[in-house]
């Protein structure tokens, strides 16, 4: 080959960047994609919102297109929910809402978390709605459909027409005197503040608002199939490789401005709780909550009692740190939290002084009164099991029971000490002893002079008749 059929070094340099160029120009196939898929499972709470966002946010670092967000939950926190919702409207990735798998449900937080996403969708067999708030200490009066806090308008001619005794009232109907006293102000101003932000949710993202605030109003719900004729969700999805494909082609808004989905054939990459989340989930379980604040206390009244154990005060003190941390994430109602504290301290009382278990059983019955109150709110998984309550109230009355009845017991018994335990003390001589003549003799342990009035060898058993100062008067046993 001659010399000027050789490739140029030149040439060569110049194809290789142009087909980088080229390569670069090309758009990446959606098989190339990666869309991120978190999964909350269980009730919404602190846990499960740093789960969301440390997930996003490492979805957003791997340069993931989409985010599928699986529900499947009761319901949870309100505070957390929002925490989710903030996220999910900040996020640079649209996310699309799935209830699944089959059987699975988005009630209470997760039908608010549905409304937030771009694209809602829902796998066959599940069901969503029923977000009436529910506030801690007591239960929330159950809203009127009606509107109870409505303006007062006139009816119109189609709503004078109306008849039908199970049909929906119009949002402008006005107010009866039962509907202004169900409730108080302060469950109205929650329940209306849950009716605006679930529709603006649904303006947002263009879904059935009149179904969302009958949700909250109501505690409404729906199956897959009638949210999907009731304009609540975009389709039916029958697991996530479909989810991509019926979303692949939708324009949604993601921030403010406009994006197409691409996801069709996307590989899908599950993102995890960390270590952090996972503990953090236990911690928040009320019951843990609970187990962990109880060790804690009385690991330090234990220490207290017996100085310098060491483990039972090192083990209470961070039981009880960790079980602080997780109930200031958590709704605690503090009056129960002050029953606690005053039925531990009638405990405290009733051993230091003589109430024969006056005080005791006061303090259990507060204790107990103040761990039934500590979380008394019906959102769904934030309560504590009543069976732990009812196992610990049980062991405290026995303990309680056993200790009053050893020290009635000590009270009848009779007492045995001093001269009394001399009397009729047998003991040994240690030197033999002459008549009417003292000796040494080893009597309930210690060494005592003793007299007799006839002499005995040495080794004598004996024992003691009388005591005249620190001589004992001893005979043969």
């Amino acid at each position: 080959m001659s010399r000027s059929a050789r490739p140029s070094p030149i040439a060569a340099v110049f194809f290789a960047l142009a087909a980088c160029v080229l390569l670069t120009c090309v758009p990446a196939r959606a098989s190339d994609s990666v869309v991120a898929q978190i999964d909350l499972d269980g009730p919404i709470g602190p846990a499960a919102a740093e789960y969301f966002d440390q997930a996003l946010a490492h979805a957003q670092a791997d340069g993931a297109v989409a985010v599928v967000l699986r529900l499947d939950t009761p319901g949870g926190l309100s505070e957390s929910m929002r925490q989710i919702i903030s996220a999910i409207l900040a996020s640079p990735l649209p996310v699309l809402g799935y209830v699944g798998p089959q059987g699975a449900r988005a009630a209470s937080a997760g039908t608010y978390i549905l409304y937030a996403t771009q694209i809602a969708a829902m796998a066959p067999a599940t069901h969503l709605g029923a977000a009436t708030p529910v506030a801690l200490g007591g239960s929330t009066p159950f809203p009127s459909p009606a509107g109870i806090d409505k303006p007062k308008t006139t009816p119109s001619a189609d709503q004078k027409q109306t008849d039908n005794p199970s049909a929906t009232p119009a949002a402008g109907k006005p107010e009866t005197a039962d509907e202004r006293s169900n409730g108080d102000a302060e469950s109205h101003k929650v329940l209306n503040d849950a009716i605006a932000y679930i529709r603006s949710l649904a303006q947002l993202r263009g879904r059935d608002a009149q179904w969302a605030e009958q949700a909250v109003r109501g505690a409404a719900t729906l199956t897959a199939d009638e949210a999907l004729r009731d304009h609540v969700i975009d389709f039916i999805a029958s697991d996530v490789t479909d989810l991509l494909r019926q979303a692949d082609g939708r324009r949604v808004r993601v921030g403010s401005r406009d994006v197409e989905l691409h996801v069709a054939g996307a590989s899908v990459r599950s993102y995890k709780p960390d270590w952090r989340s996972g503990f953090l989930g236990i911690i928040t379980n009320p019951t843990i909550a609970y187990l962990l604040l109880l060790a804690g206390i009385y690991g330090l009244v234990l220490e207290a009692f017996h100085p310098g154990a060491m483990l039972p005060g090192i083990a209470g003190g961070i039981c009880l740190l960790i079980g602080l941390y997780a109930l200031q994430l958590l709704p605690v109602n503090y009056a129960g939290l002050a029953l606690m504290a005053l039925g531990l301290s009638m405990l405290i009382a009733e051993v230091l002084t003589t109430t024969y278990g006056a005080l005791g059983v006061g303090g259990i019955i507060s204790f107990v009164l103040g761990s039934i109150m500590l979380f008394n709110t019906d959102v769904p998984g934030y309560s504590i099991n009543m069976g732990v309550i009812g196992g610990l109230a049980f062991c405290a009355f026995a303990l309680l029971a056993l200790v009053l009845w050893l020290v009635l017991r000590s009270h009848r018994a009779h007492h045995f000490g001093g001269d009394q335990q001399l009397f009729d003390a047998v003991g040994k001589l240690l030197e033999p002893v002459d008549a009417d003549g003292e000796a040494q003799a080893l009597i309930v342990g210690e060494q005592w002079r003793v007299r007799s009035p006839m002499a005995l060898p040495t080794g004598t058993r004996i024992r003691v008749t009388r005591r005249d100062g620190l001589l004992l008067w001893v005979k043969p046993e």
